[in-house]
């Protein structure tokens, strides 16, 4: 290898965090050739974990480093969400003794790319790609070790779980997820709710903010959010809630009553 190519893949190195997936794309893109590539492989700087992407050699890299690469390299808007978001924020710790799958959510026509998905990251992956939120509405910074990765923050990571209702996402749990933050910023969640094109999250989100108490409910401007109109079952046999026309499990309407 010569002097010149030495150089430009420790200068590779030296800028790219360790545990971080490399988009074969992405260095294209700056100067360095699918040859220039195959040789780092050959040489021993670099290892393919699948078509288009690799780590540098013997490196250990978990799904952030891919979600890491997703984000920076190929400009896609692939995020954890829901309780994986709340988890990595230390919201949902209570709820995640056993968690082997991971939320991901992306938009509309983003899809996990077959590197991703085909590499044993020692973890299951529910990916969602939706456009009931802004893509870049919600999210936050969370430092990893070497980098950091953008994810949902906890108001718009809520509402993920309840799109995900009752499907994939348990109501109750979801309540006992609200009950926990009750610190949103109402200018934060204003937000969400007035872009949120899913009726049944808004009624939903609005519903649980209230049960729970919250403070930071007091300061919203509900007239400028659409709730839309008609009654909506989210399951069925549950207990229809007037103010929100939605119909919610029995469990969850009875959560944190006392009983006579």
């Amino acid at each position: 290898m010569s002097t010149i190519e030495s150089s430009k893949i420790n200068q590779l190195l030296a800028t790219q965090p360790p545990g971080a997936v490399v988009l074969s794309s992405w260095l294209t893109g700056r100067g360095y050739s699918f040859e220039l590539q195959k040789r780092y492989r050959k040489s021993g700087w670099l290892e393919s974990i699948g078509t288009g992407a690799m780590i540098r050699a013997g490196d250990n890299v978990g799904y952030e480093g891919a979600i890491y690469a997703l984000q920076k390299q190929a400009a896609l808007n692939i995020h954890p969400g829901g309780r994986s978001a709340l988890s990595l924020l230390g919201k949902a710790h209570y709820l995640e003794l056993a968690q082997k799958k991971v939320v991901l959510f992306g938009g509309k026509g983003e899809a996990l790319p077959v590197w991703f998905r085909n590499h044993d990251w020692g973890l299951m992956f529910d990916y969602h790609a939706t456009s009931f939120l802004p893509p870049e509405l919600g999210l936050v910074d969370v430092e990893m070790k070497t980098f950091s990765i953008r994810v949902s923050g906890a108001a718009r990571a809520l509402m993920e779980c309840l799109y995900l209702t009752p499907e994939k996402q348990e109501l109750v749990e979801c309540y006992e997820l609200m009950e926990g933050l009750n610190n949103l910023r109402p200018d934060q969640v204003q937000a969400l709710l007035e872009a949120c094109k899913s009726v049944k999250v808004n009624r939903l989100f609005m519903y649980l903010a209230e049960k729970a108490g919250h403070a930071w409910v007091q300061y919203l401007d509900l007239k400028k959010v659409d709730f839309g109109s008609g009654k909506r079952s989210v399951v069925r046999n549950g207990v229809y809630v007037p103010k929100y026309k939605i119909t919610v499990p029995k469990e969850l309407e009875d959560h944190g009553k006392t009983e006579l």
